[in-house]
């Protein structure tokens, strides 16, 4: 990615956001032709030339300090995670081109991890969403109608940002998808000022963008925003409306792969969905048990068809599998 664009953007989008009132300077009612905080408002705060900030706002200045970039930061009243990624865009770290473009595979330890994990979903990802591993229960809640050994081929790997901006059956899991699409793409867009020389990851943000126009207009916004837990809103074909509590936890060796997990408050009507779904994905032959009943042993409820469990109405998108 062009890292000093879009340096320039990132700061042309916090100054208009900020009114002179909004910062203590006094604004004589003179007609202003940008939004928000002139250049000159903005570098007066921050204790800066103007010629040295419009060089910073532009590109051309690749040598910013600690000290003046914190100083920016205050002035534009940034929070943790948009500072970080000012640093990020304009100290910009090299890394390893080749490792950056490489297909990533989920350890086996971490495999492990999320097949253990008992009314769970969790998923494996990289850091660019791509999915390398998922255990019964995150298939049958993000992606039933996906084969479940997409993640072992990376020609095929579902990506979650892919799936939410252009698969319509995603857009249909989430009944508040269009704060799961901020969400979405204000973490994206941290991940791209951090790995700036990522091509693949590159490669989906110019997809996303000439496929998507919603995805195309939040991106141009700049959102910024580490989204590493909270809770997800979904109204599943299957089992109806749950809310799931997530976090997001990162592995500790630099790879940037992180463990996405799913749960419900215990003893909710979201838990039994969640167990629910767990039962589905066994009876399909896609869970541990290969093809025993629901997670709690007994058949699933009447009103599912013969051969898929499950309901009549959603067997068409869920097809039995015959492997």
């Amino acid at each position: 990615m062009d890292t000093p664009a879009e340096l320039g953007d990132f700061l042309r989008t916090r100054r208009a956001r900020l009114q002179p009132e909004d910062v203590g300077l006094v604004s004589y009612g003179a007609r202003r032709r940008v939004p928000g905080l002139r250049r000159e408002e903005l570098a007066q705060l921050a204790g800066v030339s103007v010629a040295y900030y419009t060089r910073l706002e532009q590109g051309q200045s690749g040598n910013a300090s600690e000290g003046v970039l914190d100083a920016i930061a205050r002035a534009l009243r940034l929070d943790e995670d948009e500072h970080a990624h000012l640093r990020d865009l304009a100290k910009p770290r090299s890394r390893d081109r080749r490792q950056a473009s490489r297909a990533e595979h989920a350890r086996p330890g971490v495999r492990q991890l999320i097949a253990a994990v008992e009314g769970v979903a969790a998923v494996a990802l990289d850091r660019r969403g791509e999915v390398l591993a998922w255990n019964p229960h995150a298939h049958a809640l993000l992606a039933g109608h996906l084969d479940p050994g997409g993640p072992d081929r990376p020609a095929d790997r579902p990506n979650l940002s892919r799936m939410l901006f252009l698969d319509p059956h995603t857009r249909e899991l989430y009944t508040r998808w269009e704060e799961e699409a901020k969400r979405s793409v204000a973490s994206l867009r941290l991940l791209a000022g951090r790995h700036a020389d990522d091509r693949r990851l590159a490669e989906l943000v110019g997809e996303l963008t000439m496929k998507s126009p919603e995805f195309a207009a939040l991106w141009a916004r700049h959102p910024v925003h580490n989204c590493a837990s909270g809770v997800k809103h979904f109204h599943h074909p299957l089992v109806g409306p749950m809310e799931l509590s997530f976090e997001m936890m990162q592995m500790p060796d630099g790879s940037g792969q992180r463990v996405l997990m799913y749960s419900a408050e215990p003893n909710s009507a979201s838990e039994a969905a969640l167990r629910l779904l767990a039962g589905f994905a066994v009876r399909r032959g896609t869970g541990p048990r290969g093809g025993a009943g629901p997670a709690d042993g007994g058949r699933p409820e009447t009103g599912l068809s013969g051969e898929t469990g499950l309901p009549g109405d959603t067997a068409a998108k869920y097809p039995a599998r015959h492997d």
